[in-house]
């Protein structure tokens, strides 16, 4: 009975530890300037490395990939927010919600909520737009890695922004974004929120690129053809490098290849 009674303590000693653990790494709630709510998880102990995922995706999109766990086994500290107006952020319907840079300005806001100092960040297709922005906002970062884009965002006219804003809203003539509003109407996403990321979507001047001094890896699948040009990209950015990795614009980023550029560029 004693035996028993010392390996219910241990059990239970046991599962409060875990559910600790659980408590600790599970996903939290910041509120951002303007009170809109953005979820993010942390993981990890060691340098900080911030992931902002693509146009339409979460934060649980790097789970799928390589890089998110060979981050962590690297001993780094992995922040993973959904930006807003994705996954289980807020999504707000106003103009005023996605001007004036909201979504960089929700991630310094979590970065400062979070007591960084100092942190690396990468960025994947629309991340990489995002991240720019960080790189002329932001002191607070080290070095940077800007996945599956080109140059095209440099265009604060970008015909492809301009389009997708305009597909969303209902507009059945443009053609040229087919493939990406077929996919939005098969989910079940707020397809105002994603109207309107677009219609606010940031550019980064070439100017402002040319004033970047922090390190940079531009690293594009070798069957990525969109977005502009990644070595129009690189030219703009002095202290900047460019790789290639297998896969076309879906694939790239989930590959051990996309993954130990990324991790080699950080050390």
């Amino acid at each position: 009975m004693k035996k028993l009674f010392i390996c219910l303590i241990i059990f239970l000693i046991f599962i409060s530890h875990s559910t600790s653990a659980q408590e600790k790494n599970k996903g939290q709630y910041y509120t951002s300037f303007d009170s809109t709510r953005i979820y993010y998880e942390v993981m990890g102990d060691g340098y900080p490395v911030l992931l902002i995922h693509g146009f339409s995706g979460t934060s649980q999109g790097w789970k799928n990939g390589r890089l998110y766990g060979d981050l962590l086994k690297a001993g780094y500290k992995v922040i993973i927010p959904d930006l807003r107006g994705n996954g289980l952020s807020d999504k707000p319907h106003t103009d005023a919600a996605y001007a004036n840079d909201a979504e960089a300005k929700d991630i310094m806001g979590l970065i400062s909520y979070l007591h960084i100092n100092r942190y690396d960040v990468v960025g994947y297709s629309r991340g990489s737009i995002i991240a720019s922005r960080l790189l002329v906002l932001d002191n607070r970062i080290d070095k940077t890695v800007i996945g599956g884009m080109g140059d095209a965002y440099t265009n604060p006219d970008w015909p492809r922004r301009v389009h997708a804003y305009r597909a969303l809203m209902g507009d059945t003539s443009l053609h040229d974004v087919d493939d990406m509003i077929k996919y939005i109407h098969s989910q079940h996403f707020d397809e105002l929120a994603l109207a309107l990321q677009q219609k606010y979507q940031p550019s980064t001047s070439k100017a402002e690129l040319g004033r970047v001094r922090k390190p940079v890896l531009i690293i594009r699948g070798k069957e990525d053809k969109g977005d502009g040009s990644e070595t129009g990209l690189m030219l703009l950015i002095h202290n900047s490098k460019l790789t290639y990795v297998p896969g076309d614009h879906n694939a790239a980023s989930k590959n051990e290849q996309f993954s130990e550029a990324a991790l080699s560029f950080f050390k």
